[in-house]
């Protein structure tokens, strides 16, 4: 192993019992591929001034998950698929990164699978994390009183959540998997250590989630204003020609 630039963030502890490093993320991950990097090797994180397992780092849990081999030939693919660049680039809030960023990015998110009909969120409990999709198609909905409302149907290329990462709070509606999918999680705890170890990839990702909501409260105010204009159309006391 050799070492790389002194601003990286881990630093291995060797098989000969002599520390390598410090080296960024993309070079600790590619001796995670190699096998340089096991499950059992120490390694000291600056960002919390701590030594881990390999296995145990939040930014190496997905790769390890992928060489435990423990998940099915489908699971296989859905996590070689997701996490390869190309796709990554098809998800509108993650276009702006460059291929080395992206490689990056993909080492702070975890791929779960999720068959038809499953419930991903439920309105009400508390979130840590927020979700990319990357196939199928999911339907927000919120129940009251028995009675089921659609808010939004979601497909590749869509997120939510993202309110939970800042503040744990309640979901406020459930999401349904309305056919088999696949979606990223980026996790409250994945997301703080990006911000202090990646902040070149927080920040872009940060104003990406930015203009999203932008566009949706602009046109959620789009739509009330129009709500409220047909409602005095019809309103005798605020429209008087309605009562002719």
């Amino acid at each position: 192993m050799a070492s790389s630039s002194s601003d990286a963030a881990f630093t291995v502890w060797g098989a000969d019992l002599t520390p390598y490093g410090p080296v960024e993320l993309p070079t600790l991950v590619s001796w995670v591929k190699t096998e340089r990097v096991t499950a059992d090797t120490w390694v000291f994180a600056a960002t919390d001034r701590i030594w881990h397992r390999a296995a145990e780092l939040p930014e190496l849990k997905l790769f390890f998950q992928n060489k435990s081999g423990t998940g099915s030939g489908a699971e296989a693919r859905t996590n070689q698929m997701a996490l390869d660049c190309h796709n990554l680039r098809h998800l509108k809030i993650l276009s702006g990164l460059t291929d080395e960023q992206l490689e990056r990015f993909a080492a702070f998110m975890e791929v779960q699978s999720f068959p038809q009909w499953a419930t991903i969120v439920k309105q009400g409990d508390r979130g840590d994390a927020m979700y990319l999709v990357v196939e199928g198609e999911l339907r927000v909905r919120m129940k009251m009183q028995g009675s089921e409302t659609v808010l939004a149907t979601l497909g590749p290329g869509d997120f939510f959540g993202d309110i939970s990462i800042f503040d744990h709070g309640p979901r406020s509606a459930d999401v349904i998997a309305d056919s088999s999918s696949v979606l990223l999680k980026i996790s409250s705890a994945a997301f703080g250590s990006m911000a202090k170890a990646a902040p070149e990839l927080a920040t872009p990702f940060l104003l990406a989630i930015g203009k999203t909501l932008t566009a949706r409260i602009r046109a959620g105010n789009k739509h009330h204003a129009e709500a409220v204009k047909l409602a005095n159309v019809f309103d005798p006391a605020q429209n008087p020609r309605a009562e002719a």
